[in-house]
């Protein structure tokens, strides 16, 4: 299948690669002209403007997977529906605010194109594990992608439609918002165990008999105990760790539809709190957490 793939960062660009490995025709886009170029090397077709990638088409409707932050996806949107062919279909493919979705989608039916919104998991690990895709939009929309979705997703159940545009975003929502949670529910239980009344535990020994069929036996509490190995002091982490929207919406969520949630709230609140200068081991952990999993700066702010 042909698509165009707007985004080549951690994740876009581990998509595009997994999609040209795989025998689909990938036309590589990025406002940077370094990325285009990494992806031409291996094969794909390099687009360095968006008239390249609808040139590319050659005046066919287009397939584009956009993976941009949610600040500038409406703009990007906006831009893209002056230059796309009608029956085009937009992939939103980043962690935009489901809350958005409804109005992005009306104006792109209006010119005559398609939007799904697809909340992609798995991080930067998902060139060699595959990706978790969560669709919502138009159902001929998701059958026409569905070779796609095959090739990134993980064997068996790795994508799924689920409605109307804005489901895919909101299950990728509170997907993360459950992440949130764990996460900190690991690190305060590694923090318990290096400052409690024993002295000296090898932290990552316990994670690593953790990890073999205990109940919090998982891909987190893996990573976890992954970077403990390489660094049992998290030294030269600064432990200030990013909220990227999702946790927040999901609160904001909640609270209008009257439903509680302590455990993601208070995870949401250290976050915040790290942000002030409130950070110790397990803080650290979450910075280091993030890294394994995601790419993240293990001390910037994203």
């Amino acid at each position: 299948m042909k698509i165009a793939i707007s985004g080549l960062g951690r994740m876009g660009g581990q998509i595009a690669r997994k999609l040209h490995e795989n025998g689909h025709t990938v036309v590589a886009h990025n406002r940077s002209a370094e990325k285009v170029d990494e992806a031409k090397a291996y094969g794909a077709i390099p687009a360095y403007t968006d008239q390249d990638v609808v040139d590319a088409f050659g005046g066919e409707p287009v397939v584009l997977w956009i993976m941009l932050p949610a600040d500038v996806i409406d703009s990007k949107i906006d831009e893209w529906l002056e230059l796309l062919p009608k029956g085009s279909v937009i992939i939103d493919g980043g962690n935009s605010d489901y809350r958005g979705d409804k109005a992005r989608a009306e104006r792109v039916t209006a010119a005559g194109s398609q939007l799904l919104d697809i909340g992609t998991s798995g991080g930067v690990w998902g060139l060699e594990n595959g990706f978790s895709m969560m669709v919502g939009g138009d159902k001929s929309a998701y059958e026409l992608v569905v070779p796609v979705l095959d090739t990134l997703a993980v064997p068996r159940g790795g994508h799924q439609h689920f409605g109307e545009n804005g489901t895919g975003h909101f299950v990728k929502m509170v997907h993360n918002a459950i992440e949130y949670g764990m996460m900190q529910s690991l690190a305060e239980g590694y923090r318990v165990l290096r400052e409690g009344p024993y002295k000296d535990l090898d932290l990552a020994a316990a994670g690593d008999v953790w990890q073999q069929s205990s109940v919090v036996t998982s891909w987190l509490n893996d990573l976890t105990r992954q970077a403990l190995h390489e660094n049992p002091d998290l030294s030269g982490i600064e432990g200030v760790v990013a909220e990227s929207g999702e946790a927040r919406w999901t609160l904001e969520t909640a609270k209008e539809l009257g439903i509680p949630m302590p455990a993601i709230q208070a995870s949401f609140d250290v976050r915040l709190a790290s942000q002030q200068g409130e950070v110790d081991f397990s803080t650290k952990l979450l910075a280091a957490m993030r890294n394994k999993f995601g790419g993240h700066d293990i001390n910037g702010k994203q």
